[in-house]
């Protein structure tokens, strides 16, 4: 569940369910709806086609016409036809790209953050942590305009000053993002990058 700061909280099952303590650096998983969504979908289609033809067979009527001729395709094209590799290589390429899915966590939004309670993971969605640093960047005096983007290891941040001296906004910005960089509380806090311009001829 989530909140509307951006903070994400998961509860952990009691140990009788099976459940193992879990860092609190590790990432949060997706559930991957859609692409498990799609790949239901797809067999289910599949399944129930071979299922309605299987069963026309039994009841006395003939194959349809598609079934019988990837029969026959099956049993007369090489293996090294173009139709064949071509197929083996989407499958080989689906079948990888669900493997990744699989294998790793996703939620690449969503930060984990320090375990205060060995029950209770909490995770800071990406939206919510850029606008912390901009809104504290914005206070400092000099600050025309910020865009910040913070990543797994980095925050970056581009300032614009229109007065005062650039080393002195940079010294204060530094100053100001470090401490709220510590204060997200994160799990891993990201390594601040910072620069900071006048503005451009067109005031940007």
């Amino acid at each position: 569940m989530s909140d509307p700061e951006g903070t994400l909280l998961e509860g952990r099952p009691p140990a009788g369910d099976g459940a193992t303590a879990v860092p609190g650096r590790r990432r949060f998983w997706s559930a991957r709806r859609v692409p498990a969504g799609l790949v239901a979908l797809v067999i289910l289609v599949i399944a129930a086609a071979f299922l309605y033809d299987v069963v026309a067979v039994r009841a006395g009527r003939t194959a349809l016409s598609w079934r019988r001729d990837l029969a026959r395709q099956l049993a007369e094209r090489p293996l090294d036809d173009p139709w064949v590799l071509t197929g083996a290589g989407v499958a080989a390429a689906l079948g990888l790209w669900l493997l990744v899915l699989a294998l790793t966590p996703g939620l690449r939004s969503v930060f984990p953050m320090r375990r205060a309670d060995p029950d209770v993971r909490a995770g800071l969605h990406r939206d919510a942590a850029e606008s912390v640093l901009r809104d504290r960047a914005m206070e400092v005096a000099g600050v025309r305009a910020v865009r910040v983007r913070v990543k797994r290891a980095r925050a970056d941040v581009r300032a614009v000053s229109h007065f005062r001296e650039l080393d002195d906004v940079r010294a204060d910005l530094a100053a100001v993002l470090n401490e709220a960089v510590r204060g997200l509380g994160l799990a891993r806090p990201p390594e601040l990058s910072l620069r900071v311009r006048r503005p451009g001829r067109k005031g940007r």
